[in-house]
């Protein structure tokens, strides 16, 4: 079958305006954004992509939850098979997990209230259970609600979904998928998903693969599930699937995210659809302008407004402004975004690149009291090519790189943190992107981004006042960094 071609197309020839992008992606800078890269894409074609070194189009990326639209695709198939129904009792296929007196808000819970967030639990039964066998916590964790009847947003919920997509196929849900979907629409097979402690795929927030996959992924939805002629998904599952199924106001506010969730798809504004993953990874699908919007990127601590800015931008720079038939083209318009798209660089801190004052810090060593992060020494190097902040603590002597105003690329020198399966520790170090800048004479602030499977970040804040450092450190990462939280006191030790 003939996958998806994403033909690059100047953006007038699609009825945008190259103007328009360069301010879109003026903006994303402008608002401080940790942008990994973005794609633009109508009428099935690409008017501009781009990537934030050191991330590139054949880099596979974390897709968090977005992974979850990837469990709903397998589902539908599922259904579309015969081989499952959404009416389905979920605890039907967990007989061997099930307890004797199990909870009748579990055992009523269907495949239909996980899908679209509704499940018995207001938070992930693997999380509120803290064990390490996660499809054994759905059914053993006490409930707090009738499943089916509001909206809690659960990943324990998609992630037993997973768990059921590979009991009835007996391959892991990434297979399932690219035998019957992916595969179809120009996926690489080395797309993958994180696995859980006890060996099903991590679908609810596990799934690596590229941006320009996820645009194809996108089209599937965009074409209710038609791929080049055949109907690989049902038109049926995609309706519902992008539509509205239960409303997700539990705040009662009516601003933010509160148009309805469908099966594991955010229904957004202007009549939209979303994937969305954590850190902002998104995936905008606007079937009324036949356009989708993906990007990916680290804005893990800004994640909500950083949420909303982008829907603003979005639609105040391109949607609100797109023409039905192509425009003009603009030559010098479309080099200028070119070249824009060429130059992109990560957003770096605000600040300094240099100090007069390394001259009192370089190769100072400085005595820590007792801190959260167990650091009891902390000294300065600052030589030609980058500075080196390093320290002690009862795991041994660590060093983290930082360029000057830019980013220095190296290990984080952490050796425990997961790998492919959560509770296993990865055979290397996460990779980092780490660059310093002094916001005041004496203030220094390194900031350190991981950026590999696991997507965190960390602001390391080191302020002197005489011969004493204040040391402040935070984290935003899910399951790692822990130990790189909250504030400590040293004085300087003699040279």
């Amino acid at each position: 079958m003939q996958e998806y071609k994403l033909m690059a197309q100047t953006p007038e020839s699609l009825g945008i305006a190259s103007e328009s992008i360069g301010r879109l992606i003026g903006d994303f800078t402008q608002h401080g954004f940790f942008m990994h890269s973005f794609l633009l894409m109508r009428h099935g074609k690409i008017a501009a992509e781009g990537y934030y070194k050191p991330f590139g189009p054949e880099m596979l990326h974390r897709a968090y939850s977005v992974s979850k639209t990837f469990t709903s695709a397998a589902i539908g198939i599922l259904c579309d098979e015969g081989k499952l129904r959404l009416t389905d009792k979920v605890h039907s296929f967990f007989p061997d997990l099930c307890p004797p007196d199990l909870h009748p808000y579990i055992a009523d819970a269907t495949v239909r209230d996980l899908l679209m967030m509704s499940s018995p639990f207001a938070d992930c039964s693997y999380v509120t259970t803290k064990s390490d066998e996660w499809a054994w916590t759905f059914f053993n964790t006490p409930p707090v609600k009738p499943a089916g009847t509001v909206f809690c947003y659960d990943t324990s919920g998609t992630f037993l979904l997973d768990a059921i997509i590979e009991r009835l196929t007996g391959m892991p849900f990434m297979e399932y998928l690219r035998e019957k979907l992916l595969k179809h629409i120009g996926f690489s097979d080395n797309a993958w998903c994180i696995k859980s402690p006890d060996g099903y795929s991590w679908g609810g927030s596990g799934v690596m693969c590229t941006t320009r996959e996820l645009a194809k992924f996108a089209l599937v939805f965009m074409n209710k599930g038609n791929v080049g002629g055949k109907q690989l998904l049902s038109e049926e599952y995609v309706s519902a699937a992008t539509s509205k199924q239960i409303d997700n106001n539990v705040t009662g506010h009516e601003i933010g995210m509160h148009y309805g969730y469908g099966y594991q798809i955010w229904v957004t504004r202007g009549n939209s659809f979303s994937f969305l993953g954590m850190g902002n990874q998104l995936v905008i699908c606007v079937p009324d302008k036949d356009l989708v919007f993906v990007c990916t990127a680290d804005n893990q601590g800004y994640d909500s407004p950083a949420l909303h800015l982008f829907y603003h931008m979005l639609w105040s720079r391109v949607i609100d402004n797109l023409s039905d038939t192509p425009l003009p083209e603009n030559p010098k318009a479309w080099r200028a975004l070119s070249e824009q798209i060429t130059e992109l660089k990560l957003t770096v801190p605000s600040g300094d690149s240099h100090s007069a004052f390394e001259r009192e810090v370089d190769g100072v060593t400085y005595t820590m009291g007792d801190n959260p992060m167990g650091i009891t020494k902390v000294s300065l190097d600052f030589e030609e090519q980058y500075g080196a902040l390093c320290y002690s603590t009862a795991r041994g002597e660590k060093q983290i790189r930082f360029g000057y105003g830019e980013y220095h690329e190296g290990d984080f020198p952490e050796t425990h943190y997961f790998g492919d399966t959560i509770g296993k520790p990865a055979p290397h170090p996460y990779r980092c992107l780490s660059a310093g800048v002094w916001t005041q004479p004496h203030k220094l602030v390194i900031k350190v981004n991981c950026v590999g499977d696991y997507l965190g970040n960390l602001a390391i804040t080191l302020g002197f006042k005489g011969a004493e450092l204040g040391l402040a450190m935070h984290k935003t990462a899910e399951w790692f960094l822990d130990e790189y939280q909250g504030f400590a006191g040293g004085v300087r030790m003699d040279r």
